[in-house]
Protein backbone atom coordinates (compact mmCIF):
# COMPACT_ATOMS: atom_id res chain seq x y z
CA UNK A 1 0.00 0.00 0.00
CA UNK A 2 1.62 3.34 -0.62
CA UNK A 3 2.12 7.02 1.64
CA UNK A 4 -0.77 8.17 -0.11
CA UNK A 5 -3.12 5.88 -0.35
CA UNK A 6 -2.53 5.00 3.42
CA UNK A 7 -2.95 8.73 4.43
CA UNK A 8 -5.92 9.30 2.03
CA UNK A 9 -8.46 8.68 4.65
CA UNK A 10 -6.68 11.00 6.95
CA UNK A 11 -6.43 13.06 4.73
CA UNK A 12 -10.74 12.70 3.62
CA UNK A 13 -11.63 13.11 7.60
CA UNK A 14 -9.30 16.66 8.11
CA UNK A 15 -11.35 18.08 4.55
CA UNK A 16 -14.58 16.82 6.47
CA UNK A 17 -13.89 17.99 10.04
CA UNK A 18 -12.39 21.51 8.46
CA UNK A 19 -15.81 22.04 6.33
CA UNK A 20 -17.87 21.39 9.42
CA UNK A 21 -16.04 24.06 11.52
CA UNK A 22 -16.45 26.28 8.91
CA UNK A 23 -20.11 26.03 8.71
CA UNK A 24 -20.61 25.81 12.38
CA UNK A 25 -18.52 28.89 12.61
CA UNK A 26 -21.06 30.73 9.59
CA UNK A 27 -23.58 29.30 11.91
CA UNK A 28 -22.62 31.89 14.95
CA UNK A 29 -21.67 34.21 12.80
CA UNK A 30 -25.32 34.57 11.46
CA UNK A 31 -27.23 33.63 14.35
CA UNK A 32 -25.08 36.59 15.92
CA UNK A 33 -25.31 39.46 13.90
CA UNK A 34 -28.53 41.21 12.56
CA UNK A 35 -29.41 40.04 9.29
CA UNK A 36 -30.55 42.51 6.33
CA UNK A 37 -31.53 40.48 3.33
CA UNK A 38 -30.12 41.39 0.16
CA UNK A 39 -32.96 40.94 -2.91
CA UNK A 40 -32.19 37.90 -3.74
CA UNK A 41 -32.14 36.20 -0.60
CA UNK A 42 -35.61 38.29 -0.05
CA UNK A 43 -36.89 37.00 -3.08
CA UNK A 44 -35.81 33.88 -1.95
CA UNK A 45 -37.13 34.20 1.57
CA UNK A 46 -40.87 35.14 0.42
CA UNK A 47 -41.04 31.93 -2.01
CA UNK A 48 -40.14 29.84 1.10
CA UNK A 49 -42.19 31.66 3.38
CA UNK A 50 -45.08 31.07 0.85
CA UNK A 51 -44.29 27.68 1.36
CA UNK A 52 -44.37 27.19 5.00
CA UNK A 53 -47.18 30.03 5.87
CA UNK A 54 -49.26 27.22 3.08
CA UNK A 55 -48.12 24.23 4.89
CA UNK A 56 -48.86 25.88 8.61
CA UNK A 57 -51.77 28.19 7.84
CA UNK A 58 -54.34 26.64 10.28
CA UNK A 59 -51.75 25.68 12.81
CA UNK A 60 -50.34 29.36 13.01
CA UNK A 61 -53.84 30.64 14.06
CA UNK A 62 -55.27 28.22 16.14
CA UNK A 63 -52.12 26.46 17.62
CA UNK A 64 -49.78 27.69 20.69
CA UNK A 65 -46.71 29.15 18.56
CA UNK A 66 -44.30 27.32 21.16
CA UNK A 67 -45.88 23.58 20.05
CA UNK A 68 -45.33 24.89 16.32
CA UNK A 69 -41.14 26.20 16.97
CA UNK A 70 -39.63 22.96 16.40
CA UNK A 71 -41.62 21.51 13.66
CA UNK A 72 -42.15 24.78 11.74
CA UNK A 73 -38.20 25.51 12.26
CA UNK A 74 -37.36 21.67 10.69
CA UNK A 75 -39.65 22.81 8.11
CA UNK A 76 -37.67 25.96 7.00
CA UNK A 77 -34.42 24.32 7.11
CA UNK A 78 -35.64 21.32 4.72
CA UNK A 79 -36.72 24.15 2.24
CA UNK A 80 -33.32 25.90 2.66
CA UNK A 81 -31.29 23.23 2.06
CA UNK A 82 -32.81 22.96 -1.48
CA UNK A 83 -31.58 26.41 -2.97
CA UNK A 84 -29.12 26.70 -5.10
CA UNK A 85 -26.77 28.79 -3.15
CA UNK A 86 -24.07 28.84 -0.36
CA UNK A 87 -23.93 28.05 2.95
CA UNK A 88 -23.90 31.22 4.46
CA UNK A 89 -26.77 32.63 2.17
CA UNK A 90 -28.59 29.52 2.95
CA UNK A 91 -28.51 30.20 6.65
CA UNK A 92 -29.34 33.90 6.18
CA UNK A 93 -32.76 32.95 4.10
CA UNK A 94 -33.39 30.95 6.63
CA UNK A 95 -33.26 32.93 9.50
CA UNK A 96 -34.75 35.86 7.62
CA UNK A 97 -37.96 33.29 7.26
CA UNK A 98 -37.97 31.83 11.03
CA UNK A 99 -38.11 35.53 12.33
CA UNK A 100 -40.71 36.47 9.63
CA UNK A 101 -42.91 33.03 10.41
CA UNK A 102 -42.08 32.55 13.93
CA UNK A 103 -41.30 36.31 15.07
CA UNK A 104 -43.01 39.23 14.65
CA UNK A 105 -43.30 38.86 11.08
CA UNK A 106 -42.81 41.09 8.72
CA UNK A 107 -42.08 43.77 11.17
CA UNK A 108 -39.08 41.52 12.79
CA UNK A 109 -36.54 42.89 10.77
CA UNK A 110 -37.46 46.41 11.49
CA UNK A 111 -37.55 45.58 15.22
CA UNK A 112 -34.12 44.29 14.92
CA UNK A 113 -32.91 47.21 13.18
CA UNK A 114 -30.97 49.39 15.82
CA UNK A 115 -31.66 52.79 13.37
CA UNK A 116 -35.45 52.31 13.38
CA UNK A 117 -36.99 53.57 16.17
CA UNK A 118 -40.88 53.56 15.45
CA UNK A 119 -42.87 51.12 13.25
CA UNK A 120 -46.49 52.30 12.31
CA UNK A 121 -48.97 49.29 10.73
CA UNK A 122 -51.17 51.50 8.99
CA UNK A 123 -52.92 48.43 7.43
CA UNK A 124 -51.95 44.86 6.87
CA UNK A 125 -50.75 46.08 3.50
CA UNK A 126 -49.46 49.62 4.49
CA UNK A 127 -46.54 49.95 6.68
CA UNK A 128 -44.23 53.08 7.40
CA UNK A 129 -40.97 53.58 9.57
CA UNK A 130 -39.33 56.27 11.52
CA UNK A 131 -35.41 56.32 11.07
CA UNK A 132 -32.87 59.05 11.92
CA UNK A 133 -36.15 61.19 12.87
CA UNK A 134 -37.69 61.07 9.35
CA UNK A 135 -41.06 58.56 8.12
CA UNK A 136 -40.38 56.07 5.27
CA UNK A 137 -42.38 53.72 3.82
CA UNK A 138 -41.15 49.93 3.46
CA UNK A 139 -41.95 47.21 0.92
CA UNK A 140 -42.86 44.53 3.80
CA UNK A 141 -46.46 43.28 3.99
CA UNK A 142 -48.45 41.43 5.92
CA UNK A 143 -50.24 38.01 3.86
CA UNK A 144 -53.05 39.32 5.43
CA UNK A 145 -55.39 41.01 7.83
CA UNK A 146 -55.67 37.59 9.75
CA UNK A 147 -52.17 37.56 9.76
CA UNK A 148 -51.50 40.67 11.08
CA UNK A 149 -54.53 39.92 13.62
CA UNK A 150 -52.40 36.90 14.35
CA UNK A 151 -49.15 39.22 15.43
CA UNK A 152 -50.76 41.36 17.52
CA UNK A 153 -51.97 38.34 19.05
CA UNK A 154 -48.72 36.67 19.78
CA UNK A 155 -47.12 39.82 20.66
CA UNK A 156 -49.54 40.98 23.38
CA UNK A 157 -50.08 37.37 24.81
CA UNK A 158 -46.29 37.43 25.17
CA UNK A 159 -46.75 39.90 27.74
CA UNK A 160 -50.09 38.44 29.28
CA UNK A 161 -52.35 41.29 27.13
CA UNK A 162 -55.45 40.28 25.16
CA UNK A 163 -57.11 41.93 22.51
CA UNK A 164 -60.19 40.72 20.60
CA UNK A 165 -63.68 42.24 20.20
CA UNK A 166 -64.60 43.11 23.96
CA UNK A 167 -61.33 44.85 24.39
CA UNK A 168 -60.34 46.17 20.62
CA UNK A 169 -57.64 48.59 21.86
CA UNK A 170 -54.44 47.08 23.55
CA UNK A 171 -51.36 49.17 25.19
CA UNK A 172 -48.47 47.21 26.38
CA UNK A 173 -45.06 47.55 27.05
CA UNK A 174 -42.46 44.65 25.56
CA UNK A 175 -40.19 42.88 28.05
CA UNK A 176 -37.49 45.26 26.18
CA UNK A 177 -39.41 48.19 27.17
CA UNK A 178 -40.65 49.40 24.00
CA UNK A 179 -44.31 50.38 23.55
CA UNK A 180 -46.99 48.76 22.03
CA UNK A 181 -50.55 50.32 21.10
CA UNK A 182 -52.69 48.30 18.68
CA UNK A 183 -56.32 48.00 17.53
CA UNK A 184 -58.86 45.87 15.94
CA UNK A 185 -62.33 46.47 13.92
CA UNK A 186 -64.55 47.58 15.23
CA UNK A 187 -62.76 50.73 16.51
CA UNK A 188 -60.23 50.47 13.38
CA UNK A 189 -63.06 50.00 10.92
CA UNK A 190 -60.43 49.47 7.91
CA UNK A 191 -58.48 46.78 9.69
CA UNK A 192 -55.89 46.33 12.32
CA UNK A 193 -53.45 48.82 13.48
CA UNK A 194 -50.13 48.21 15.20
CA UNK A 195 -48.02 50.85 16.53
CA UNK A 196 -44.15 50.26 18.29
CA UNK A 197 -42.50 52.35 19.57
CA UNK A 198 -38.71 50.79 20.24
CA UNK A 199 -37.21 51.28 23.72
CA UNK A 200 -33.49 52.53 22.94
CA UNK A 201 -31.04 50.46 24.76
CA UNK A 202 -28.68 53.27 25.20
CA UNK A 203 -29.55 56.39 26.99
CA UNK A 204 -28.40 59.99 25.40
CA UNK A 205 -26.00 61.65 27.66
CA UNK A 206 -25.35 65.44 27.56
CA UNK A 207 -22.67 65.37 25.75
CA UNK A 208 -24.29 63.40 23.19
CA UNK A 209 -27.13 66.04 22.69
CA UNK A 210 -23.98 68.76 22.15
CA UNK A 211 -22.80 66.24 19.70
CA UNK A 212 -26.05 66.09 17.67
CA UNK A 213 -26.48 69.76 17.69
CA UNK A 214 -29.57 69.62 20.13
CA UNK A 215 -28.25 72.35 22.46
CA UNK A 216 -24.67 73.91 23.41
CA UNK A 217 -22.64 73.54 25.41
CA UNK A 218 -23.34 76.80 27.46
CA UNK A 219 -27.35 75.25 27.59
CA UNK A 220 -26.07 71.77 28.79
CA UNK A 221 -23.94 73.39 31.75
CA UNK A 222 -26.89 75.52 32.66
CA UNK A 223 -29.27 72.33 32.72
CA UNK A 224 -26.70 70.21 34.65
CA UNK A 225 -26.45 73.11 37.38
CA UNK A 226 -30.69 73.04 37.31
CA UNK A 227 -30.89 69.58 38.04
CA UNK A 228 -27.84 69.64 40.53
CA UNK A 229 -29.77 72.84 42.51
CA UNK A 230 -32.75 71.45 43.11
CA UNK A 231 -34.98 73.35 40.43
CA UNK A 232 -38.23 72.00 39.28
CA UNK A 233 -37.83 71.16 35.72
CA UNK A 234 -40.72 70.54 33.28
CA UNK A 235 -39.85 69.28 29.62
CA UNK A 236 -42.18 70.83 26.88
CA UNK A 237 -42.92 69.40 23.35
CA UNK A 238 -45.11 68.19 20.69
CA UNK A 239 -45.48 64.39 19.83
CA UNK A 240 -42.39 62.93 19.21
CA UNK A 241 -39.65 65.40 19.85
CA UNK A 242 -38.14 63.51 22.30
CA UNK A 243 -39.55 64.84 25.73
CA UNK A 244 -39.28 61.29 27.67
CA UNK A 245 -35.31 60.90 26.38
CA UNK A 246 -34.56 64.47 27.32
CA UNK A 247 -35.81 63.91 30.73
CA UNK A 248 -33.98 61.06 31.25
CA UNK A 249 -30.98 62.53 30.42
CA UNK A 250 -31.56 65.51 32.97
CA UNK A 251 -31.64 62.48 35.45
CA UNK A 252 -28.89 61.59 35.24
CA UNK A 253 -27.69 64.01 37.06
CA UNK A 254 -29.64 63.74 40.17
CA UNK A 255 -27.63 63.19 43.59
CA UNK A 256 -26.72 58.90 44.09
CA UNK A 257 -28.12 59.46 47.25
CA UNK A 258 -31.35 61.21 46.60
CA UNK A 259 -34.45 59.57 47.12
CA UNK A 260 -36.40 59.21 43.57
CA UNK A 261 -39.72 57.60 43.03
CA UNK A 262 -40.64 57.49 39.12
CA UNK A 263 -44.45 57.49 37.48
CA UNK A 264 -44.75 56.21 34.12
CA UNK A 265 -47.80 55.61 32.08
CA UNK A 266 -45.52 52.85 30.66
CA UNK A 267 -42.07 52.33 32.12
CA UNK A 268 -39.48 54.11 30.04
CA UNK A 269 -37.05 55.96 32.31
CA UNK A 270 -33.49 54.17 32.84
CA UNK A 271 -32.13 55.86 36.04
CA UNK A 272 -29.18 54.57 36.86
CA UNK A 273 -29.16 56.00 40.86
CA UNK A 274 -29.52 53.22 43.78
CA UNK A 275 -32.42 54.65 45.25
CA UNK A 276 -35.24 54.76 42.85
CA UNK A 277 -38.65 53.25 43.39
CA UNK A 278 -40.70 52.97 39.73
CA UNK A 279 -44.35 52.87 40.03
CA UNK A 280 -46.40 52.23 36.30
CA UNK A 281 -49.71 53.20 35.64
CA UNK A 282 -52.33 49.93 35.47
CA UNK A 283 -55.69 50.12 33.26
CA UNK A 284 -58.46 48.23 34.29
CA UNK A 285 -58.78 44.93 32.07
CA UNK A 286 -61.81 43.26 34.02
CA UNK A 287 -64.56 44.39 36.22
CA UNK A 288 -62.71 43.42 39.56
CA UNK A 289 -59.57 44.96 39.19
CA UNK A 290 -59.01 48.48 40.29
CA UNK A 291 -57.58 51.28 37.56
CA UNK A 292 -54.66 52.46 39.13
CA UNK A 293 -54.19 55.83 37.07
CA UNK A 294 -51.51 59.00 37.56
CA UNK A 295 -53.41 60.72 40.26
CA UNK A 296 -53.47 57.84 42.32
CA UNK A 297 -49.65 56.94 41.98
CA UNK A 298 -48.72 60.29 42.77
CA UNK A 299 -50.72 60.85 46.22
CA UNK A 300 -48.99 57.53 46.67
CA UNK A 301 -45.29 58.70 46.00
CA UNK A 302 -46.36 61.83 48.33
CA UNK A 303 -46.56 59.25 51.22
CA UNK A 304 -43.40 57.54 50.30
CA UNK A 305 -40.62 60.36 51.22
CA UNK A 306 -39.19 60.87 47.94
CA UNK A 307 -37.04 63.70 47.49
CA UNK A 308 -37.89 64.11 44.12
CA UNK A 309 -41.06 62.65 41.97
CA UNK A 310 -39.87 62.45 38.23
CA UNK A 311 -43.54 62.03 36.35
CA UNK A 312 -42.98 60.80 32.64
CA UNK A 313 -45.53 62.76 31.06
CA UNK A 314 -48.47 64.82 33.07
CA UNK A 315 -52.07 64.44 31.25
CA UNK A 316 -54.41 64.86 33.89
CA UNK A 317 -55.16 66.11 37.06
CA UNK A 318 -52.25 65.09 38.61
CA UNK A 319 -50.81 68.57 37.44
CA UNK A 320 -52.29 69.67 40.60
CA UNK A 321 -50.81 66.73 43.14
CA UNK A 322 -47.36 67.32 41.28
CA UNK A 323 -47.56 70.57 41.32
CA UNK A 324 -48.46 71.05 45.18
CA UNK A 325 -45.55 68.77 46.02
CA UNK A 326 -43.00 70.66 43.21
CA UNK A 327 -43.63 73.33 46.13
CA UNK A 328 -43.98 72.20 49.40
CA UNK A 329 -40.79 70.08 50.21
CA UNK A 330 -39.98 67.63 46.77
CA UNK A 331 -37.30 70.39 45.24
CA UNK A 332 -35.54 68.93 42.29
CA UNK A 333 -38.83 67.09 40.90
CA UNK A 334 -39.23 66.59 37.09
CA UNK A 335 -42.30 65.90 34.02
CA UNK A 336 -42.59 66.65 30.66
CA UNK A 337 -45.99 67.91 28.95
CA UNK A 338 -47.52 67.89 26.00
CA UNK A 339 -47.12 71.67 24.73
CA UNK A 340 -45.94 73.67 21.66
CA UNK A 341 -44.18 76.64 23.78
CA UNK A 342 -43.69 78.18 27.51
CA UNK A 343 -46.10 80.37 27.36
CA UNK A 344 -48.19 77.49 25.67
CA UNK A 345 -47.52 75.01 28.61
CA UNK A 346 -48.69 77.77 31.45
CA UNK A 347 -51.71 80.07 30.11
CA UNK A 348 -52.84 76.98 27.89
CA UNK A 349 -52.02 73.05 28.43
CA UNK A 350 -51.52 73.41 32.73
CA UNK A 351 -54.72 74.96 32.76
CA UNK A 352 -56.84 72.44 31.08
CA UNK A 353 -55.14 70.04 33.26
CA UNK A 354 -56.87 71.40 36.31
CA UNK A 355 -59.59 71.48 34.88
CA UNK A 356 -59.76 68.00 34.44
CA UNK A 357 -60.37 67.58 38.07
CA UNK A 358 -64.63 68.44 38.66
CA UNK A 359 -64.18 68.92 42.31
CA UNK A 360 -61.78 71.45 42.09
CA UNK A 361 -62.35 75.60 41.44
CA UNK A 362 -59.75 77.25 40.51
CA UNK A 363 -59.43 80.77 39.14
CA UNK A 364 -57.04 81.45 36.38
CA UNK A 365 -54.41 83.98 38.97
CA UNK A 366 -54.53 81.11 41.47
CA UNK A 367 -53.42 78.54 39.33
CA UNK A 368 -50.44 80.70 37.67
CA UNK A 369 -49.85 81.62 41.04
CA UNK A 370 -49.33 77.81 41.37
CA UNK A 371 -47.02 77.29 38.75
CA UNK A 372 -44.88 80.50 40.21
CA UNK A 373 -44.39 79.23 43.19
CA UNK A 374 -44.03 75.36 41.91
CA UNK A 375 -42.07 75.88 38.71
CA UNK A 376 -38.64 77.50 37.96
CA UNK A 377 -37.39 76.07 34.52
CA UNK A 378 -38.74 75.05 31.44
CA UNK A 379 -36.85 73.36 28.50
CA UNK A 380 -38.46 73.46 25.17
CA UNK A 381 -38.25 71.09 22.31
CA UNK A 382 -39.31 71.12 19.26
CA UNK A 383 -38.90 68.24 16.18
CA UNK A 384 -37.31 69.74 12.53
CA UNK A 385 -38.14 68.27 9.43
CA UNK A 386 -35.26 66.62 8.52
CA UNK A 387 -36.08 64.72 11.53
CA UNK A 388 -33.57 65.97 13.86
CA UNK A 389 -34.61 67.08 17.73
CA UNK A 390 -33.17 70.58 19.19
CA UNK A 391 -34.13 72.63 22.61
CA UNK A 392 -35.64 75.51 20.90
CA UNK A 393 -35.74 77.71 24.63
CA UNK A 394 -34.85 77.13 28.06
CA UNK A 395 -36.92 79.68 29.60
CA UNK A 396 -37.15 80.29 33.81
CA UNK A 397 -40.69 81.42 35.46
CA UNK A 398 -39.56 84.26 37.27
CA UNK A 399 -43.02 85.05 39.16
CA UNK A 400 -46.16 87.37 37.81
CA UNK A 401 -46.46 90.30 35.96
CA UNK A 402 -48.99 92.83 37.04
CA UNK A 403 -51.75 91.56 35.26
CA UNK A 404 -51.77 87.65 37.06
CA UNK A 405 -49.97 86.71 33.86
CA UNK A 406 -46.57 84.52 34.38
CA UNK A 407 -43.51 86.18 33.71
CA UNK A 408 -40.89 83.82 31.69
CA UNK A 409 -37.95 85.23 30.82
CA UNK A 410 -35.68 83.04 27.83
CA UNK A 411 -32.57 82.51 29.09
CA UNK A 412 -31.01 80.69 25.48
CA UNK A 413 -33.17 80.27 22.42
CA UNK A 414 -32.32 78.58 18.88
CA UNK A 415 -32.42 81.13 15.97
CA UNK A 416 -34.44 78.43 13.15
CA UNK A 417 -32.81 81.19 10.62
CA UNK A 418 -29.61 81.24 11.32
CA UNK A 419 -29.41 77.64 12.68
CA UNK A 420 -27.70 78.93 16.52
CA UNK A 421 -28.32 78.40 19.57
CA UNK A 422 -27.75 81.38 21.49
CA UNK A 423 -28.30 83.27 24.95
CA UNK A 424 -30.67 86.38 24.85
CA UNK A 425 -28.60 87.91 27.53
CA UNK A 426 -31.35 87.50 30.67
CA UNK A 427 -29.71 86.20 33.53
CA UNK A 428 -31.92 84.02 35.89
CA UNK A 429 -31.17 85.59 39.13
CA UNK A 430 -33.81 83.76 41.46
CA UNK A 431 -32.67 80.61 39.40
CA UNK A 432 -28.95 81.30 40.05
CA UNK A 433 -29.85 81.59 44.03
CA UNK A 434 -31.68 78.86 44.60
CA UNK A 435 -28.40 76.77 42.87
CA UNK A 436 -25.99 78.72 44.69
CA UNK A 437 -28.09 77.90 47.91
CA UNK A 438 -26.82 74.09 47.43
CA UNK A 439 -23.53 75.28 47.30
CA UNK A 440 -22.97 75.14 43.60
CA UNK A 441 -20.84 77.70 41.90
CA UNK A 442 -22.21 79.20 38.82
CA UNK A 443 -20.23 80.93 35.82
CA UNK A 444 -22.49 83.83 34.90
CA UNK A 445 -20.33 84.00 31.77
CA UNK A 446 -22.76 81.76 30.10
CA UNK A 447 -25.49 84.34 29.94
CA UNK A 448 -23.95 87.01 28.21
CA UNK A 449 -25.26 86.78 24.40
CA UNK A 450 -21.40 86.39 22.68
CA UNK A 451 -19.72 84.10 24.74
CA UNK A 452 -18.31 81.27 22.37
CA UNK A 453 -19.51 78.06 23.36
CA UNK A 454 -16.02 76.55 23.54
CA UNK A 455 -15.03 78.13 27.09
CA UNK A 456 -17.46 76.45 28.94
CA UNK A 457 -17.12 72.95 29.68
CA UNK A 458 -20.32 70.78 30.61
Amino acid sequence: MSFSQSSSPTLMKEQYQKKENEKQRIIEKVGSEHVQPTKEEQDYATDVIKIISEQFSEDLITKNLDDLDAPIRRAIAAECEKLQVTFEVQKRIEKTVGMMVLGNGPIEEYLQDPEVTEIVVQRYDNIVVERHGKVEPVPTIFNSEAHLQTIIKRIVQKVNRQVNIGHPIVDARLQDGSRVNATIPPVSPDGATLTIRKFSQSALTGADYVRMGSMNRQMLYFLTLCVKGRLNIFVSGGTGTGKTTMLNMLSSYIAENDLIITIEDTLELKLQQKNVRRMEVRLSSTKDMEMVDQKSLVKAALRQRPDRIILGEVRDESIIDLVSAMSTGHEGSMSTIHANSPRNMCDVRIPILYSYDKNADFSEKSIALQIAEAVQIIVQLSRFPDGSRKITAITEVDGLENSGKLRLNDIFLYDRQKKIFHATGNVPKTAIRKIRDHGISVDETIFQINVPKEEIKA
